[in-house]
């Protein structure tokens, strides 16, 4: 069970100065962590899935018991095998380490196997499994902030899958990087058809009256590509992994936290000089909007790297580790309305506000990043001219309509399309507006900004409406210069 107590945490004096360890100072943790020996083990040799399934594979699968734990404490396994077979879990965290993406830190099992029943449906179609626990791991006190991956293996040539959470500290760093768990969970369709999006009639359903609850396996992703790697974690390795594994690589002093910690404890948001959203960052609650908005408000720097970020609004239901969507953070009418969409709050505050642009239009398409501010700082280095463009960047969900805030200044600006030459009347905006204490707001309105950065091992381009093509020196420095500017 997910408790408030389990994240909020006293704060007093965690103010903005005197930070540890910066990338371009002193060793920090992230940059030690990633000295120590890696291995590629971590990734699925055996991910199978059940006969005629798309999203499940019951061979082997679990969920932790809450999707972020501190350092120095314990976080509970609750795993079912189908047969009864033996077990093992293997825990990775998830970085550099020298290309390799990841290091071992513990092995566990075997366990005596045993297949749970399938989760009953409850109320609002929530699944809420309940299965008991079948194994612990107590995090070290030392152990490194990141994203956490228990590799479940059956038997000594079964099917394997993954468990993932966060684990956290209280320390102040450079960066925050925000997981964005509420949307693996949103899209988690298991064991069949039971994410968000599914109101038991329509498999595309964008309004109310339905929950999903973390107290679940992720199934495999299957929306946008095919990613036999990433059953049991969510979308981390989609949009997120190549952020943080480029991160890692050139050490910048960061720790991590999952969107449930942004909703509980605001206070933590400000220990560091920015906020990184990264990839496909959908769900909001309320509460997370305030306390990311009262960071912003403190001095913390907002980095948006993200798309579709911040556009439906859910409430979080701490009893069942569930939420459900209530609302839009944008204008009626904003969007090309999807089903049912209409049926739910179109209410202040809006996206826009916050982040300077916010999905709008089609909302789906791509196009390329072009630049329309070639004097701008977050151009420094990559001699980019006005017009030129970052093949492919911008997709598969992208932001426009930017905010008419003080100072707010568009750098990049492009038509969207559904398919290559063929516009869909979208307008993609990358934005940046300055705060009230030195700081500042980017906001890079598409999903893919990572591919630009990195190719991590087991890393799957994704290809629709357009296509990026991978690493690209200028995306690379936009994002070094963004990240060295949140430090001044």
């Amino acid at each position: 069970m997910i408790t408030r107590r389990r994240t909020i945490q006293t704060l007093a004096g965690l103010g903005l100065g005197s930070l540890v360890g910066s990338a371009q100072g002193a060793e920090n943790p992230v940059r030690q962590e990633n000295k120590r020996p890696g291995t590629r083990a971590w990734q699925l040799e055996r991910p199978r899935l059940d006969v005629g399934a798309k999203y499940r594979g019951s061979g082997i699968e679990g969920y932790a018991s809450s999707p972020s734990v501190k350092a120095g404490e314990t976080v509970r396994f609750h795993v079912s095998t189908r047969p009864a077979v033996s077990w093992t879990l293997e825990v990775y965290r998830m970085g550099w380490y020298g290309g390799d993406g990841g290091r071992l830190l513990a092995k566990l099992g075997p366990f005596e196997g045993v297949t749970q029943p399938e989760a009953p449906l409850g109320e609002k179609r929530v699944r809420v499994c309940g299965w008991p626990v079948a194994a612990e791991w107590t995090v070290p006190k030392d152990a490194v902030s990141g994203v956490y991956l228990g590799k479940l293996s059956a038997g000594l040539d079964g099917p394997q899958s993954y468990v993932v959470f966060v684990v956290r500290d209280d320390r102040k760093a450079d960066y925050i990087f925000q997981c964005s768990d509420f949307t693996w969970q949103a899209y988690n369709r298991w064991p069949s058809q039971f994410s968000l999006y599914d109101d038991g009639a329509n498999q595309w359903y964008w309004g109310g009256g339905v929950q999903v609850s973390f107290q679940r396996p992720y199934g495999k992703y299957c929306q946008i590509l095919d990613a036999p790697l990433s059953s049991g974690s969510g979308e981390w390795f989609l949009w997120e992994f190549p952020f943080a594994f480029w991160l890692e690589e050139h050490g910048y002093d960061i720790t991590y936290i999952s969107n449930l910690d942004t909703h509980l404890n605001g206070a933590g948001l400000k220990r560091a000089r920015g906020f990184l959203s990264v990839g496909h960052d959908e769900y909001w609650t309320i509460e997370m909007y305030r306390n990311v908005q009262a960071a912003l408000g403190a001095g913390v720097s907002l980095g948006f790297f993200s798309g579709n970020a911040v556009c439906g609004r859910i409430v979080y239901d701490e009893k069942l580790a569930a939420f459900e969507r209530v609302g839009v953070y944008g204008p009626p009418g904003g969007t090309r309305e999807f089903q049912h969409m209409q049926s739910l709050a179109h209410e202040r505050p809006y996206a826009n506000e916050l982040i300077g642009a916010h999905s709008t239009g089609p909302v789906t398409g791509g196009a390329d990043w072009v630049c329309s501010l070639p004097e701008h700082w977050i151009y420094e280095g990559t001699g980019m001219k006005r017009g030129e463009g970052i093949p492919g960047l911008v997709g598969w969900e992208w932001h426009g309509d930017p905010a008419p805030i003080p100072g707010l200044e568009i750098v990049a600006s492009a038509p969207t399309q559904s398919a290559p030459g063929k516009l869909n009347g979208g307008v993609h905006t990358g934005t940046v507006y300055p705060g009230t204490k030195g700081n500042f707001v980017f906001n890079a309105g598409t999903c893919w900004w990572a591919d630009g950065l990195s190719a991590p091992p087991g890393y799957v381009r994704p290809k629709v409406y357009t296509e990026p093509k991978g690493p690209d020196a200028r995306a690379q420095r936009i994002t070094e210069n963004i990240l060295k500017k949140m430090l001044i």
